[in-house]
């Protein structure tokens, strides 16, 4: 019995390799055009399965198969998953913190604490020191991030411009937390001490982050603000007090001491349930609505606000705006966008389309500010077409890795040009697994909080202009001069 082979899938061409991120760069721009910040709820996942046909037909034309196509995606979704799991548990968790108070005490008493002149830079001050302390960007919008969204808008603040605040101070606290997976992993595909990373990101993560701060402040309210109307009417429906702060210090130190992610999120979130049964039965029964008894009831409020949010009807409007929220559904447009994308993103990369893209960008740097420009467009073009910043740090790093030995560099300059961008950049790009998490759960599209995510936008410009500068250009173990590029 005689076996046949498939034929090798031929390499891709420069133009077929475009045919699919055209396809893309054309779609996604005709749906903001026609949908502005309601693409994300449905147009742009239209728009993705599109581009994911026309990414598998140039696959296919070029000799890969279905089934090894289908593995590809099934490969990629997979990886996201428990980016998809973090998500509906936060979710779950602003359901529960909204019904036990939670939020509330946020709100309540970082209005008395914050000054709206000051607002924007101490938001990304608070930020940075959490996520340089747990390593998680995700978790601290998840947390602090929402309960800081809710206070600039009592206080009458921009919510895109607090949410550019928000990522701006997590990512830099994810940029050089030794916690952090995506400092971890970047020092992985480089091939660097995980402490020498830390030291030389701080080069070029502080000036990016002094210049925002001054950017933050300079945006601050020009006029002093008088808490005491505010919280007197939160006072008047509600009852915060410190012990509404149990949840957040749980998730916190969940965080610390490196539990899972989605772990720590959900467990916070069960925990602001069971303060809401014991500190507000009455409510969690109103909401429940009827039940058989008054213990099912309890239950049915909790399994309600898990799932489908918490509906506050105070009769306060500011406060029910703040406590209409969350649950595990209000994340499901957010979902259906990480899924599809992730899909596009496993096509493209099976059918070699990065690589093509890519190869001929790295031949063309004919020196080191010319490559690490080339790192840094590369690793934000991969948060483009594969939507997640995982891969935008493994095969850009993969790729230039050859190309930076060559000339000289040490690991740790590469592990640091991709944490300069395809860590930071991720958040930018709407249908980017992080740039819709961040939507989703600060409220605020992509879109809108884009200009003023300062410092994500401002440390791959500041990247590159240490590398056309010589600043920092560490030279590797016996390295002796520079040799050009093969």
């Amino acid at each position: 019995m005689r076996f046949h082979r498939s034929p090798a899938p031929k390499p891709l061409g420069l133009w077929s390799a475009l045919v699919p991120v055209v396809t893309l760069v054309v779609l996604l721009g005709l749906s903001f055009t026609l949908f502005g910040d309601g693409a994300a709820s449905g147009p742009n996942q239209v728009a993705l399965l599109f581009c994911s046909l026309v990414a598998i037909a140039v696959a296919r034309w070029h000799g890969h198969t279905i089934d090894s196509l289908r593995d590809a995606a099934v490969a990629s979704v997979t990886a996201g998953l428990p980016a998809i799991f973090i998500l509906l548990s936060v979710g779950a968790l602003i359901g529960t913190w909204a019904m036990s108070g939670t939020l509330t005490a946020m709100v309540y008493f970082g209005l008395q604490l914050l000054s709206p002149a000051f607002f924007y830079p101490t938001t990304c001050l608070i930020c940075l020191v959490v996520a340089v302390s747990i390593g998680s960007s995700w978790t601290t919008a998840g947390t602090l991030g929402i309960g800081l969204m809710g206070i600039a808008r009592e206080m009458g603040l921009d919510p895109a411009i607090t949410a550019g605040a928000v990522i701006s101070g997590a990512y830099f606290g994810d940029r050089l937390s030794p916690l952090s997976g995506t400092a971890n992993l970047a020092c992985a595909a480089a091939g660097a001490d995980l402490y020498d990373h830390v030291r030389e990101s701080l080069w070029t993560a502080v000036p990016s982050l002094a210049i925002a701060l001054l950017v933050f402040w300079s945006l601050g309210a020009p006029v002093a603000f008088d808490p005491s109307a505010a919280t007197a009417r939160i006072a008047a429906v509600a009852d915060p007090r410190l012990l509404h702060f149990l949840p957040l210090f749980l998730v916190l130190l969940m965080a610390a001491l490196r539990w899972p992610p989605f772990v720590a999120i959900f467990l916070g979130a069960l925990a602001g349930a069971v303060l809401a049964v014991v500190d507000a039965p009455d409510r969690v029964v109103a909401f429940a609505g009827p039940a058989p008894t008054h213990d099912l009831a309890l239950l049915k409020g909790v399994w309600s606000a898990l799932s489908d949010g918490f509906v506050s009807t105070t009769g306060e409007p500011v406060v029910d705006t703040l406590l209409t929220r969350g649950g595990m559904a209000s994340m499901l447009p957010t979902v259906w966008l990480i899924l599809v994308a992730l899909a596009f993103g496993g096509f493209i990369e099976k059918a070699g389309v990065l690589e093509r893209l890519i190869g001929p960008v790295i031949a063309a740097a004919r020196s080191v500010g010319a490559l690490c420009t080339a790192l840094v467009a590369a690793a934000f073009g991969t948060n483009l077409l594969a939507s997640d910043q995982y891969i935008a740090v493994v095969l850009p790093g993969r790729m230039f890795r050859p190309a930076f030995a060559a000339r000289g560099l040490a690991p740790v300059v590469l592990s640091r040009s991709l944490g300069d961008s395809a860590a930071v950049t991720s958040p930018l790009v709407p249908w980017n697994s992080c740039g819709a998490y961040m939507a989703a759960t600060l409220g605020v599209a992509t879109t809108s909080y884009l200009p003023y995510a300062v410092f994500n936008l401002l440390n791959p410009l500041v990247s590159i202009a240490f590398a056309f500068l010589g600043l920092r250009l560490l030279r590797a173990p016996g390295a002796v001069t520079e040799r050009s590029l093969p």
